[in-house]
């Protein structure tokens, strides 16, 4: 059973943030399903990651190549898990449902802090999942460093 970890974006931007988020992923043995609602944006992170640095390499793909089911790291904006992903990134509003979260080693919801239609957006997410008996935890870096700020404990086993 895996639960969702809501990450409120106001210090770092989804570049620099969601490549540690990624690193700390893999570091934990999963492969990875980064879920976009819009295509140019998927292409606009294949390039981000791709120039993170000379120190790190994040292997990726973009969903629809040849070989999908072999990508540590996929980028789709389709509800498919094609790679086998244990762990599923929602960005930019991509939505992610109860079953996944609860099938899932771990959900990451990473939105914008500085966009009203993104945080309203992450609030109708953290009741759906709640409501659903997921367990959730919010995390803000509001403070500079990351911090939980609630977390619900979703339906009891």
């Amino acid at each position: 059973m895996g639960a969702a970890f809501f990450y409120h974006l106001t210090q770092a931007p989804l570049e620099v943030t969601l490549p540690r988020l990624l690193e700390k992923a893999r570091g934990a043995g999963w492969k990875i399903v980064v879920r976009g609602s819009d295509p140019n944006r998927i292409e606009w992170l294949d390039q981000k990651l791709w120039q993170i640095g000379d120190t790190s390499f994040l292997p990726h793909g973009i969903s629809g190549g040849p070989h999908d089911a072999q990508q540590p790291i996929l980028l789709t904006t389709g509800p498919e898990l094609s790679n086998g992903a244990g762990c599923i990134m929602s960005v930019d509003g991509a939505s992610v449902t109860a079953e996944e979260v609860e099938a899932a080693d771990r959900v990451c919801i990473l939105f914008d802090g500085y966009d009203e239609e993104a945080l309203q957006q992450a609030r109708g997410q953290w009741k759906k999942l709640t409501d659903a008996g997921c367990a959730a935890q919010y995390w803000s870096e509001e403070s500079g460093n990351w911090q939980k700020k609630a977390e619900s404990a979703g339906a009891a086993s």
